[in-house]
């Protein structure tokens, strides 16, 4: 054997494997010993001893020093100091080949061989180059074994939970045995805490530790004191609480420091402060910004809320500031008395709240002082409940705002109604007068019938004397006609369009703001897209009378959708940029540029194959049950959050003008007598029966369709007969007035019509193919078959187009809309179950 010390092994790899050796020995001996150490260290910084009387300490002191004793002479006997040798046996265990045992081994034979010998010094090479790469070997210093009841760990736990909350002064006077107390004779001690109020978050303080001469204390601190051993060994004095003490005696005192003072402890190891009270200030409140109104008609105001230890609530008043009222017309009258609006101000949910800054929103567009003077006053409340006002804030309150003016004047004879009964004369004469000569004035049919019924019941409410309940249920009225007004679908497009138009143009003449600009634009833009749609679908359905219209109203304008975008980009531009006089002359020439919009779709003199009327009469059954679909949705938002319905209407009737909601408006405007419409059971009656109808629509359809025979016409069949199944089980779901189970029928409806469609203009094509000649005609009816934006219309007898109407990142920014809407909606705990769920199956499924 070779001489260990000339091995080409790292020193620092050595020196460390030979560490960890020496930690595996002493821990595996003296680990009982460091237990019992730990456990006495616990106990001594915990002040256990200051909880039992001096004989206990001495005899736990005895059995603790034989213990340490002990497992120090066990440890002693059972360590083993390991050897260099023992450090490169290790270390060589994780090497492969074991180089290092190679490197101390001898030629047993072959030493005369010089081949050998060379074989033999060449082996040696290699084991030297893979020693000297030696890495150092971690220690085994698990116990397991040897503590199977994790002992060590316990007194680990216990000398953490002692540094952590004790006190290292108490093993210092461990020798007087009244660690961190006084004594006076065996067993006489004190001690005393002093606890902040909860609400400031401070930590107890141990009086025993506070060796300065002051205190400084929040103020409402409650400090205890308790006196062991002899009664009036220890006497107290404190000028602290609002009854102060002098010299009592009593052994345990409990007080709340509310002001500066004295506190002292009389007797032995006497102790002395003066207390410094730390006063909680009071919460501070004030209005940071402009009240406005926001897009929706929510009055957004901004605040700002201090406090040193965080404010806990906090409430907006809302008052008439009659002296700023213009009492003219209906507020001439004296206004009846009505309640302060007080609504809670939101609070930061996370983070700190000891200065934040926030906004209330809160709709008021619908309350009688909408876009009155009032007098808003903020207040704010800590914890210690001290209350902090603001300084009153004048404004007008913010609401909704009504652009068009038939709206705007029936929400102003509301206004005057709810401000006092005495108006209810005054309020019928003036919706007699606009009612008087309709023509001209209401757009709507629905509109002016509403308007007459809620007129009469005015009438006659007056008659017998106006009830607060029958006040409410007129306003009520008022409000929903005007809604309907403004925001109401019309049943064509064209129409729509304009009216969105004429929407904008009133805004730019009263001012609007941003946020409404920006509504009444998507607003144009959707309403544009309807009409942009009904031309192509009237296209397809009229291609003859199309093409004479075009040659008897000359060329028509071919331009493509994104030159729209850009053009009401520009509006809302000029518009945001206070250029009114462009921004109008700029939105006169898009409303006539899309009024002298016409089909440039022709289909030559032929009439429709049978396959096309029936693909034709199969998009008709799918846009009546899309609308069937949408009012189900719309009833179902009505029936379980009646406040909903108004507030989603505007962004609903955007994307929905199709036949099923002019029906559904119609229908409810035609109701009962007093105006009121069917009631909930009624309506779901009629969706019923509009679902049974166009069940038997289909029905017959199906008799009718091309492609027997073929694969892609058996395909359409299926697909169909399984869109009636579904329409049998949404009538009876709506029967059933299970509205979210009859929108699941639906959509499988309209996924099986889909479906049938596709497969049923397969088979057209496939028809075609086989007829000849038919590739001429068919390559003719493409070249001149174009929409109002010059795309190519949608193949096998769709009525859509191929290509997207929406290009680039425009589709992408509408689908991130739609599905931030959605998720909205889902986040909103308010709505209820049965919509979250059909929310969530929405999110789910997209």
């Amino acid at each position: 054997m070779r001489d260990n010390s000339k091995l080409p092994v790292p020193r620092l790899s050595l020196w460390l494997t030979h560490a960890g050796l020496l930690a595996e020995q002493v821990l595996r001996a003296f680990w009982p010993f460091f237990s019992v150490l730990m456990l006495v260290l616990a106990a001594l910084l915990l002040g256990l001893h200051d909880l039992v009387t001096v004989e206990t300490v001495w005899g736990a002191a005895v059995v603790a020093v034989v213990a340490l004793v002990v497992t120090a002479v066990y440890g002693v006997r059972r360590v083993h100091i390991p050897s260099r040798a023992e450090a490169l046996i290790r270390l060589d265990e994780t090497l492969p080949g074991r180089p290092i045992q190679a490197l101390l081994d001898d030629q047993a034979i072959g030493a005369m061989d010089a081949d050998s010998v060379a074989l033999w010094q060449a082996h040696q090479a290699r084991m030297a180059a893979r020693a000297a790469q030696a890495e150092p070997v971690s220690p085994d210093l698990r116990l397991a074994s040897r503590d199977p009841f994790a002992l060590r760990y316990a007194a680990m736990l216990a000398l953490v939970v002692g540094l952590v909350f004790g006190s290292f002064w108490r093993i210092g006077s461990v020798a007087e045995m009244a660690p961190g107390t006084a004594q006076a004779g065996p067993g006489a001690t004190w001690e005393g805490w002093v606890e902040p109020p909860r609400y400031t978050g401070l930590p107890t303080l141990y009086l025993a530790d506070q060796s300065g001469p002051s205190l400084v204390v929040p103020q409402g601190s409650r400090i205890t004191l308790r006196f062991y051993g002899e009664v009036g060994a220890h006497t107290l004095t404190e000028t602290t609480s609002p009854t102060g003490a002098e010299l009592a005696t009593e052994p345990e005192q409990d007080f709340v420091a509310e002001t500066s003072g004295q506190l002292k402890i009389e007797g032995p190891a006497a102790q002395e402060w003066a207390v410094q009270i730390v006063a909680d200030t009071a919460p501070q409140i004030a209005v940071s910004g402009r009240a406005e109104a926001e897009a929706g008609g929510q009055m957004k105001l901004p605040f700002d809320a201090a406090d040193d230890y965080g404010v806990i609530s906090g409430t907006a008043r809302i008052e008439l500031d009659l002296d700023s009222v213009d009492r003219r017309y209906g507020l001439a009258t004296d206004a009846e008395p009505r309640d302060v609006i007080t609504v809670d101000l939101p609070m930061p949910i996370t983070g700190d709240r000891s200065e934040f800054t926030e906004d209330l929103i809160e709709d008021f567009s619908e309350h009688p002082w909408a876009h009155l003077p009032v007098k808003i006053t903020l207040s704010a409340q800590d914890a210690a409940e001290q209350v902090a006002t603001s300084e009153i804030y004048q404004t007008d309150l913010p609401a909704r705002r009504f652009f068009d003016p038939l709206a705007a004047a029936i929400i102003e004879q509301r206004r005057d109604l709810l401000w006092s009964k005495e108006n209810a004369l005054r309020v019928s004469q003036v919706l007699r007068a606009v009612s008087h000569l309709p023509d001209g004035v209401f757009r709507s049919e629905t509109a002016y019938l509403r308007l007459r019924v809620t007129l009469r019941r005015l009438e006659a409410f007056d008659k017998y004397g106006l009830k607060d309940k029958q006040q409410e249920e007129i306003a009520q009225a008022l409000w929903d006609l005007a809604i309907l007004i403004e925001d109401g679908t019309l049943a064509d497009a064209l129409e729509r369009m304009r009216r969105a138009q004429e929407r904008l143009t009133e805004a730019m003449q009263n001012g609007a703001s941003d946020e409404e600009i920006a509504e009444l634009m998507q607003e144009l833009r959707e309403a544009t897209q309807d009409y942009l749609q009904q031309l192509q679908r009237l296209a397809q359905e009229n291609g003859e009378g199309g093409e004479q219209q075009q040659g008897q109203n000359g060329e028509s304008m071919q331009m493509s959708q994104d030159d729209l975008q850009r053009m009401m980009d520009r509006i809302q531009e000029l518009m945001e940029q206070g250029r009114m006089a462009e921004a109008q002359q700029a939105l006169e020439e898009f409303q006539q540029m899309m009024e002298n919009m016409r089909v440039t779709q022709g289909q030559g003199q032929g009439g429709q194959s049978e396959g096309q009327q029936a693909m034709e009469g199969l998009a008709e059954t799918l846009r009546e049950q899309q609308g069937l679909s949408d009012q189900a949705f719309r009833d179902l938002q009505e029936q379980f959050n009646p406040g909903a319905q108004a507030g989603d209407s505007q962004g609903n009737e955007g994307r929905n003008g199709g036949s099923g909601r002019g029906e559904s408006h119609e229908g409810q405007g035609q109701g009962t007598p007093d105006g009121e419409g069917e009631g909930q059971s009624g309506q779901q009656q009629s969706l019923a029966d509009r679902q049974q109808a166009l069940r038997n629509e289909l029905s017959r359809q199906q008799q009718g369709l091309p492609g027997g025979g073929t694969p892609e016409g058996d395909a359409a069949r299926d697909a169909l007969d399984r869109a009636g199944r579904a329409m049998d089980q949404a009538e009876d779901a709506l029967r059933g007035d299970d509205l979210a189970e009859a929108i699941d029928r639906q959509s499988e409806a309209m996924e099986a019509l889909r479906e049938g469609m596709r497969s049923l203009g397969e088979a057209m094509a496939q028809n075609q193919q086989n007829q000849p000649g038919q590739g001429t005609q068919e390559g003719e009816a493409q070249a001149n078959s174009r929409d109002p934006l010059g795309r190519n219309a949608g193949a096998n007898g769709s009525i859509s187009t191929d290509e997207n109407l929406l290009q680039g990142e425009d589709v992408y920014r509408r689908a991130r809309e739609l599905l931030d809407e959605i998720r909205r909606r889902t986040g909103d705990t308010d709505r209820p179950q049965v919509e979250l769920d059909y929310l969530k199956r929405l999110l789910e499924r997209f």
